[in-house]
C-alpha cells in the first residue's frame, strides 16, 4: 500500500496535534499587527473547544497506532 498501512492514524495524529498546539499557541501569543490594526485575541470558548477536539483526535490517532 502506498505510504504504508497506517496512513490514516498518522494523519489523524498529525492534524489533531497541529490543531491543538496551534490553537494553544494562538492563545498564549496572539498575532501582532505592525500597522496598528484591530487584531485581537481569539475567542476563548472556541479556542478551548478546538484544543479539546485536537487533543481527542491526536490521542485517537496515537491509540490506533499503538493498538
Amino acid at each position: 500500500m502506498f505510504l504504508g498501512e497506517d496512513l490514516l492514524p498518522w494523519l489523524v495524529l498529525a492534524i489533531g496535534g497541529a490543531l491543538a498546539v496551534g490553537t494553544a499557541l494562538a492563545l498564549v501569543r496572539p498575532p501582532q499587527n505592525p500597522d496598528g490594526g484591530d487584531l485581537s485575541r481569539p475567542p476563548k470558548s472556541r479556542s478551548f473547544l478546538m484544543i479539546a477536539l485536537g487533543t481527542v483526535a491526536a490521542l485517537w490517532g496515537l491509540a490506533s497506532l499503538i493498538h
